[in-house]
């Protein structure tokens, strides 16, 4: 699954749970709340504008807190005028009545209640907020990516087997007159140094391959390509499902390279990421072995299994943990061993 496709996945269960968990208390932030601006100021939703504004006015007059005396009067007051200025404020505009309305005969669709609010209320396109945040989004990925393959090449520069390697190469450049960037420009120390680690890590990216997590990275890897390429992305899938039904299931023949080396991650539940970070070595050594095989597979697997738990009990430490737990059982806990 891409990771466009993990993305909106999550984005849909969090609009799922949040439609789950506020049903029923997400009127409360809209319009006039659990009041019907229609019934606080009087009117019907057949009411003319003229009508509206008339009843506003009148019960304006009634509830204004400066003809009121006395604090608790005053503060009843203040609450209704504030009421009926809300009301008025939805019912006088028709866009917003109409959103309104809306809302009055579609309950249930609160996804369009929150846009159609927030879009008016903020004066803010709901769409510019997604694709600027898509944008965001791609961008720190995109970020990320570089700094975790630009920590691979710092790690594998401060290894002295491909950093000799890498110094063998360039001095076989150099007696090969390919380099001499500088002439006999005469350098410090520090410029000296500097130029010799450029080269050390120029050798290093165009020789070593660096597979999964921390690959070089690509612009189709960002969020706004995958979802770019989506459609195409799931209709190659399709083609891909049916080729596979078509070719393997139903004419019976036999599996190609790519698809011997996907059943082998499939049945180690690795993801593609995962799976390439692998030695070439060891794939091959999976292919050799014919892991693509369900029969195969599980016989390596439980050897896999046993040779690791032989390891374990040749560790001194895992002999000690048994030796305690055989003589103290679980319930007890000393620094004896």
């Amino acid at each position: 699954m891409t990771t466009a496709a993990r993305i909106l996945g999550w984005c849909f269960l969090i609009l799922g749970f949040c439609a789950t968990t506020g049903y029923g208390h997400y009127l409360d932030q809209f319009y006039c709340g659990q009041d019907n601006c229609y019934e606080l100021l009087g009117v019907t939703r057949e009411s003319t504008k003229q009508e509206i504004a008339k009843s506003y006015r009148q019960l304006a007059r009634k509830y204004h807190p400066d003809l009121h005396h006395g604090v608790e009067q005053k503060q009843v007051a203040e609450e209704s005028f504030k009421k009926i200025a809300t009301a008025y404020e939805v019912l006088k505009d028709e866009e917003s009545r109409n959103d309104y309305n809306y809302m009055l005969d579609n309950p249930q669709a609160y996804y369009a209640h929150f846009y159609r609010y927030y879009r008016r209320k903020a004066k803010i396109d709901v769409r510019l907020v997604i694709v600027v945040t898509i944008s965001i989004i791609s961008c720190i990925q995109y970020v990320s990516r570089w700094q975790r393959y630009d920590t691979a090449i710092k790690y594998f520069m401060s290894l002295p087997k491909y950093r000799n390697k890498a110094l063998e190469m360039i001095n076989q450049n150099a007696s090969n007159g390919t380099t001499g960037k500088h002439g006999k420009t005469k350098l410090s120390k520090a410029e000296l140094k500097k130029e010799h680690d450029e080269q050390i890590r120029k050798v290093i990216e165009n020789n070593m391959d660096i597979q999964g997590a921390y690959a070089k990275p690509e612009m189709r890897d960002i969020l706004w390509i995958q979802l770019f390429l989506l459609p195409y992305t799931l209709g190659r899938y399709v083609y891909w499902s049916a080729r596979w039904i078509w070719k393997f299931n139903l004419l019976k023949q036999p599996y190609g390279r790519e698809e011997q080396l996907y059943l082998i991650r499939k049945y180690m539940r690795l993801t593609a990421v995962q799976f390439d970070s692998i030695e070439s070595d060891t794939v091959e050594q999976f292919l050799r072995q014919q892991l693509w095989i369900k029969a195969n597979f599980e016989r390596w697997k439980v050897e896999q299994e046993n040779e690791k738990k032989k390891q374990m009990a040749d560790n001194p430490r895992y002999k000690a943990y048994r030796r305690y737990m055989k003589n103290h059982g679980p319930g007890r806990l000393t620094f004896e061993e």
